[in-house]
């Protein structure tokens, strides 16, 4: 009885969070808004962001209580006590995700009805991803092993079907006049979230199951009926793509097609119910269940042999969350060169290269062999940080994406609509954004963040977890974004930042790094809590002379990075010079093709003529 109201009171939460999600993105990208406010067809979706927000909190806070019984093995009314589920969420990790999703839920309940600005929506979309995937960490997934595989790949198929299956649900509350606007942006949207269903669907799958023993299961059968659903609803959505574009300048038979669109969403809920029982029962494991192996166990795979520079550079763990992220990346810079070459204009090469370049380390460090060997040695991890942080950013921010995207993202589909493009300049042009690119704080969050990580218990306890290594890779590179940005960076920056300013900031850094690595390699004590010794590797036995050997590494990997940026600060101020020089020339050119003293004979004049009234106040 507790299973199947465990299962259902998912599929509440489930089918509460999509509606959020979809209702949210809907309101932020694909509605019509007026110079960044909502407009007054958005009241609609809004109410319905607060009755599914309620809906989902709701059904989230029973999921708790009913998880709890089931962990237990008691009655629903057995768990009603405050001190057991204070324990739940605050000290079980499953439980703290749960409760963080219930928060995300409430937030957005009590925060949808105030909020009239676009961004504030993005703000709490983005936050309303983060509530759906938290879960995911603590599920079937993560006990299992390959943990970049399985985990990555549920997050992105949930995210996926998440945008997919949310946004039909809001999109069906829209008049026909405001559809004709919508459902164009969002089949493109759509299009998107189908391939990135099917494909990391598939991936876990692949990764959890093992078909060929289990075919007969009825978690086989499950899966099967999920797989021809989300087919059906691919042809539907094909159908009514194929319907929008032959329909392009002309008025569509929205009843019909609305039809077509209910039957879809019917079919969306019967697959999200058959995702919810798939969540709430273990798959058959794939294989003979495996002899204890603590690096397995710890890490989510196997030991690796002793690292050799063929083994570096060949082993591969994917990372699919991070790999669908940088894909996705590159999709976007791809689209955004390709329409600037449609309409005839050009992109340097030498950016795509560095933006290619930056990719691809990261993947080096995160998926690629120093990714792997990161998990299992102090001194493989930090050259994977510095790469993540030093270096790949580099290369990003020399890409220039801001500027790519503010020269090809579109604009307002009419006169008074902010649109896409409008919210990233607004972003851009923010106080927070202001705030975030003072060089002083881009340097806190570079630097100081390595004392806080480092000499806290804080990288012991996120290196026992996938998700606390994946935010440490995450904010290794966010870091090292910003900081770049605001030294070498091409794009545009809310604050404009004297070129002496930022050499003395990389020198402030250089010390402070520094600084760091001799403090570890000075350290007579681990400081990963006992993580590596946990891993039982047969190779580099000596834990501490891996950890100062990361200290070494740290200092010298540090300083060439900051090194190139002070020659490239250089460089640009050198010709930001030149530049203004020849602005002057030409200033001076032009007015004095006009008959008029450029401004350095206007100041001769000024300073003549108060010599003449000093001695005329002399006489």
């Amino acid at each position: 009885m507790i299973a199947a109201l465990t299962t259902f009171s998912k599929f509440i939460s489930i089918t509460g969070s999509f509606a959020t999600v979809g209702s949210l993105l809907t309101l932020s990208f694909l509605v019509l808004d007026v110079e960044g406010t909502l407009s007054t067809s958005s009241l609609k979706l809004k109410r319905a962001v607060q009755l599914s927000a309620g809906l989902w909190f709701l059904a989230s806070i029973t999921n708790i209580l009913l998880t709890l019984a089931n962990i237990l093995g008691q009655s629903f009314s057995d768990v009603l006590d405050l001190t057991v589920i204070k324990s739940f969420i605050f000290q079980i990790t499953l439980g703290q995700y749960l409760f963080f999703q219930t928060i995300v839920a409430f937030i957005i309940l009590i925060t949808i009805g105030s909020v009239k600005k676009t961004g504030i929506v993005a703000l709490l979309f983005l936050l309303s991803l983060l509530g759906v995937i938290a879960p995911i960490f603590q599920s079937h997934s993560a006990s299992s092993g390959s943990h970049a595989l399985a985990i990555g790949s549920l997050v992105v198929h949930v995210l996926a079907l998440t945008l997919w299956v949310g946004g039909l649900i809001a999109l069906g509350l829209f008049q026909p006049e405001d559809r004709a606007f919508v459902y164009p942006r969002f089949s493109v949207l759509a299009l998107w979230a189908v391939l990135a269903v099917v494909m990391s669907g598939s991936i876990n799958a692949w990764a959890r199951l093992d078909f060929a023993s289990a075919w007969k299961t009825t978690y086989a059968f499950v899966v099967i009926s999920k797989i021809i659903l989300t087919i059906v609803l691919i042809g539907i959505g094909y159908v009514n793509r194929k319907k929008l574009l032959k329909s392009a300048g002309d008025a569509i038979a929205w009843p019909a097609f609305l039809q077509l669109v209910t039957f879809e969403v019917i079919l969306m809920i019967i697959t999200l119910a058959l995702g919810a029982w798939l969540s709430s029962n273990q798959p058959p494991l794939r294989g003979a269940e495996p002899a204890f192996n603590a690096a397995l166990s710890v890490a989510g795979i196997s030991m690796p042999d002793a690292p050799t520079i063929s083994r570096v550079f060949l082993a591969y763990d994917a990372d699919v969350f991070v790999i669908g992220a940088l894909i996705f990346a590159v999709a976007l810079y791809v689209k955004g060169v390709s329409v600037l070459k449609a309409r005839g204009d050009s992109w340097p090469i030498g950016r795509t290269i560095s933006f290619a370049l930056g990719i691809a380390t990261i993947d080096f460090a995160t998926s690629g062999g120093l990714g792997v060997y990161a998990h299992f040695s102090f001194s493989y991890h930090m050259v994977a940080h510095m790469v993540l942080g030093m270096i790949a950013p580099i290369g990003i921010v020399l890409g220039a994406p801001i500027t790519l995207a503010l020269r090809t993202l579109p604009q307002g589909r009419t006169s008074t609509e902010r649109g896409i493009r409008g919210l990233l300049i607004a972003a851009l042009h923010s106080r927070y954004a202001r705030v975030l690119t003072n060089p002083i704080v881009a340097l806190a969050i570079f630097d100081g963040s390595l004392f806080v990580l480092y000499f806290t218990s804080l990288f012991g306890g996120m290196m026992q977890s996938h998700q606390g290594h994946l935010f440490m890779n995450i904010h290794f590179i966010l870091a090292g974004i910003l900081f770049f940005h605001v030294i070498v960076g091409v794009d545009p920056n809310p604050r404009k930042v004297p070129h002496i300013v930022r050499i003395v900031i990389l020198f402030a850094a250089m010390s402070i790094h520094a600084f760091f690595s001799i403090a570890l390699m000075s350290t007579g004590t681990l400081i990963d809590q006992g993580y590596f010794a946990s891993l039982q590797r047969p190779w580099a036995l000596d834990l501490l002379a891996d950890q100062h050997a990361g200290g070494a590494i740290g200092w010298g990997m540090g300083e060439l990075p900051i090194l190139i940026a002070l020659v490239a600060t250089f460089i640009q101020w050198v010709r930001d010079d030149s530049h203004e020089t020849k602005r002057i020339d030409r200033n001076i050119e032009r007015m004095a093709a006009l008959g008029q003293p450029d401004d350095l004979a206007q100041y001769n004049v000024y300073l003549s003529e108060l010599a003449a009234k000093d001695r005329k106040v002399e006489k």
